[in-house]
């Protein structure tokens, strides 16, 4: 794939490279943390709606809302990166806003992921859903130590 630069008369600079899908996104370490999150919340969430008893009716409820918010924020997040939508939303700082998404889904997923895992009741299908959104704790961990360094890092042009 070629990129070309072209210099409009207005001063910017813009590259042709830059329309359509960037699907090399999904081939980056980040990409593939999205699509594990993304498929460890989308079977969690299907084991969970597959259930019928629920042996505790309020902590399933509150799993399946934390499952359901993060998987859509997740979608979201990668048709951002897939369609570059952040690069057209510069006022958006999108590194911060994704970490700290990931910082407060992590804990939120996490005790979702107990209480499903602690009020399961031994039902198959939930303890699944718990071990799931556990995996899905776990990715989000990583791909936060990740952004760490890309959302707080230093800055360019500041000194120390």
């Amino acid at each position: 794939m070629s990129h070309t630069v072209v210099a409009s008369s207005s001063g910017t600079v813009r590259s042709s490279g830059d329309s359509g899908l960037n699907m090399g996104y999904t081939r980056t370490i980040p990409g593939l943390l999205k699509i594990g999150q993304t498929l460890a919340l989308l079977i969690a969430l299907v084991c969970v709606c597959c259930v019928r008893g629920w042996p505790s009716w309020a902590a399933f409820q509150f799993f399946q809302v934390v499952v359901l918010w993060f998987l859509v924020a997740f979608l979201v997040f990668l048709l951002m990166h897939l369609l570059r939508l952040q690069s057209r939303m510069p006022c958006i700082n999108w590194p911060l806003t994704e970490f700290f998404h990931y910082a407060v889904g992590s804990v939120l997923l996490f005790i979702a992921s107990i209480a499903a895992a602690v009020k399961c009741a031994g039902a198959s299908a939930l303890v699944v859903a718990a071990v799931f959104g556990f995996l899905a704790t776990f990715l989000m961990v990583v791909n936060l130590w990740t952004l760490y360094g890309v959302a707080c890092g230093p800055q360019a042009g500041s000194s120390v």
